[in-house]
């Protein structure tokens, strides 16, 4: 079916398998918002910003990753969702972004090795491999391979954190499999190197997984979705590939799973951003979707992909090649009311910053500053500002970042 500009059938709902029903095809990925206030908590800029998306017609928000461990964090601004966390803070976020209509999912996450050396805390992952980013590497802490306690210590932190989310009145969760942090890791034969039953087989490598679906979906009642985020592939030589992905959405569909957001990369390829580490070239939007396509004719469950969409006949042609719902990320930091965009001007595109430096672990930290700082503008109240200098938003978050390790590193000593 082609888009037209009265009804384009990204505007149609899409009723889930656990009965929600989504009430169009489009959705906001997540992004790492690091916005929090003291004590991890979501604060006014994070309502502010929220309540901005909730109005621009996008059917769907998933938050920027909430952290399971306060000693464990992707950065410092970042928010975590803890047993003894305080809930308020979470029913107004929960409150700003539910608003006409829209459905909205808490993204929950562990970074494993993903941690910035500077931040301290614990640095975890199946094995002691570190990250390698090449000059960059340093900026990154050393792993510690996580022993069965910690295993199922943290299966027990992301069924916490997903009942606490549903109680603050979130629609639902989407646990963190993909992008290189701690879920992913165990999946990748490259980062998971274990001769237990954790390592191995996919079937081992998996299995963290599956008992964090399996014990989250025994906490939340039926009405809550519980999502999965995973990578197509990690685009990297000997790492988690898309075959490995078919046979996990396979028994993800038998774990009863609500939706499968296919995405793809980590720190070291990062695929998400448009750029590989194993030469493969990736489609200038819908970065993934050759590869979503492929696994969703193998999934029972629906499949969402995203990567790079700006454009209505892009979106369009993610479902007509058969996937279910179109993620939308940095293309809602610089045009937050795209959707709404959409039905009147069907032509409308989001301007997205195109970082071309040499180095391209610096390319992709400035290009992940100058979408942070249009969040930040929308908390704020204002409009993203769309010829925001790559250099200047670099320096900027970095002086932000050194403030909040130091406020981070003060507030826990000991982590």
């Amino acid at each position: 079916m082609s888009a037209s500009a009265t009804n384009p059938p990204v505007f149609n709902s899409l009723t889930l398998p656990n009965g929600a029903t989504l009430p169009n095809r489009l959705a906001k990925a997540a992004m790492e918002e690091n916005m929090a206030v003291a004590g991890h908590l979501p604060g006014e800029g994070i309502f502010n910003l929220y309540k901005t998306w909730s109005s621009g017609g996008t059917g769907l928000l998933i938050t920027g990753n909430v952290m399971v461990d306060h000693r464990a964090m992707t950065g410092p601004g970042g928010i975590a969702l803890e047993a003894n966390t305080a809930i308020a803070p979470f029913k107004e976020w929960a409150k700003a972004g539910t608003q006409n209509g829209t459905q909205m999912w808490m993204q929950i996450n562990h970074p494993g090795r993903q941690v910035y050396a500077a931040m301290g805390g614990q640095v975890l992952s199946p094995s002691d491999i570190a990250l390698d980013m090449g000059k960059h590497s340093k900026l990154f802490g050393k792993p510690t391979p996580m022993t069965e306690m910690e295993i199922h210590e943290l299966i027990e932190r992301f069924a916490i954190t997903a009942s606490r989310a549903i109680e603050a009145g979130f629609n639902g969760v989407q646990i963190h499999a993909a992008h290189g942090y701690l879920i992913s890791q165990f999946l990748s034969p490259l980062t998971n190197q274990r001769k237990d039953d954790w390592g191995g087989s996919l079937e081992n490598r998996a299995r963290l997984l599956y008992q964090i679906i399996k014990t989250v979906k025994e906490r939340l009642p039926k009405e809550a979705v519980v999502s999965v985020k995973l990578n197509s592939a990690d685009f990297q030589r000997g790492g988690f590939d898309a075959q490995d992905a078919i046979e996990v959405v396979q028994t993800l569909g038998r774990l009863n799973v609500d939706l499968v957001e296919l995405s793809g990369g980590s720190y070291e390829s990062p695929a998400m951003q448009g750029s590989t580490a194993d030469g493969r070239t990736l489609e200038r939007e819908a970065y993934f979707l050759a590869f979503a396509e492929e696994i969703a004719k193998e999934a029972t469950m629906p499949i969402m992909t995203t990567g790079g969409i700006v454009r209505l006949p892009v979106a369009q042609k993610v479902l007509d090649a058969g996937i279910d719902m179109v993620g939308l990320g940095r293309a809602l930091a610089f045009s937050p009311s795209l959707p709404n965009q959409w039905k009147i001007s069907p032509e409308d595109k989001a301007t997205l910053p195109d970082v071309k430096w040499k180095d391209k672990t610096l390319s992709a930290i400035a290009t992940m500053a100058i979408t942070k700082r249009q969040l930040q503008r929308m908390g704020k109240g204002k409009s993203p500002k769309l010829n925001s200098s790559p250099a200047f938003s670099l320096i900027a978050d970095q002086i932000r970042l050194k403030k909040l390790i130091k406020a981070y590193r003060n507030r826990y000593p000991a982590v």
